[in-house]
C-alpha cells in the first residue's frame, strides 16, 4: 500500500531543520550544513552528485530507503528556491542544475503560479496554488500507486502533520545545536496526533529514528 512518508529529513538536537537566515549564499540557513553531515560521505549522495565511491553502512542505508518506491515529491517553495514573492521571471529552475535528483513528478507549493518545468533526468516541477491537501491529489494521481514523499521544509511538513496526510517519518538527528531556525516539531503533540517511534539505529554522525501512524 502507498505511503505519504517524510524520509531522511535531518533535524538538530535542538529540533530544527534549517538554522537562521537563510539565503542564496546559505540555503539551510546559518549552520545548517552540519545538519547533514551524515549523508555527505555516503554513496547515494556522491551518486547523485555524478561521483564514484562513498559509505555504505547505516547512514547510506536509510539514504537508500528514502528513495525506494517513491512515485512524486512535494516540496515548499523554499525547497524549490530562494525567490519570494511573484515569480519575476522563469530563470531559477531549482537548487540542483538541470538534473535534479527526483526524478519522478515534483509538486511544488506556492501562492503564485507558474508553468510546469521540466528537467532532465525524468523531474517535471508543477506550482501548486491551491494548497496542501490539492498538491497531495495531484502527487497521488502522478505517483500512480507508489509512495509521495514529503520533501520539506520545515513548515510544509508541519502543515501536513497537523491535517494528519502523512503516514511515516524517518528523521535523522544530527550531534549540531542550531539555537534559532525552522522548528519541526515544536509544539506539536506527536502521541496525541498518533505517532509512536517504530525503528531507530544510529551511527556516528546520526540517530535515525522512524515514525508512524
Amino acid at each position: 500500500m502507498s505511503k505519504v512518508r517524510v524520509a531522511a529529513f535531518s533535524i538538530s538536537i535542538d529540533g530544527f531543520a534549517a538554522g537562521p537566515r537563510q539565503s542564496l549564499e546559505a540555503p539551510l540557513g546559518a549552520g545548517g550544513e552540519q545538519l547533514h553531515e551524515w549523508m555527505f560521505p555516503t554513496r547515494t549522495f556522491k551518486q547523485m552528485l555524478g561521483s564514484e565511491g562513498g559509505s555504505t553502512g547505516v547512514d547510506d542505508r536509510f539514504a537508500v530507503r528514502s528513495f525506494e518506491g517513491v512515485g512524486a515529491w512535494i516540496l515548499g517553495r523554499n525547497m524549490f528556491g530562494p525567490v519570494r514573492g511573484p515569480w519575476p521571471d522563469e530563470t531559477w529552475k531549482g537548487w540542483w542544475g538541470v538534473n535534479p535528483p527526483y526524478h519522478v513528478p515534483v509538486f511544488v507549493l506556492t501562492h503564485h503560479a507558474r508553468p510546469p518545468l521540466q528537467m532532465e533526468g525524468g523531474t517535471t516541477f508543477h506550482f501548486v496554488t491551491d494548497g496542501i491537501e490539492a498538491a497531495l491529489r495531484q502527487a497521488k494521481h502522478a505517483a500512480a500507486g507508489k509512495d509521495v514523499r514529503i520533501g520539506g521544509g520545515a513548515q510544509t511538513i508541519r502543515q501536513y502533520l497537523q491535517a494528519g496526510l502523512i503516514d511515516e517519518m524517518h528523521l535523522a538527528l544530527s550531534p549540531a545545536l542550531l539555537g534559532s531556525g525552522e522548528s519541526l516539531l515544536g509544539g506539536l503533540d506527536m502521541p496525541a496526533l498518533g505517532w509512536r517511534v517504530t525503528e531507530r539505529e544510529s551511527s556516528g554522525q546520526a540517530m535515525h529514528v522512524v515514525m508512524a501512524r
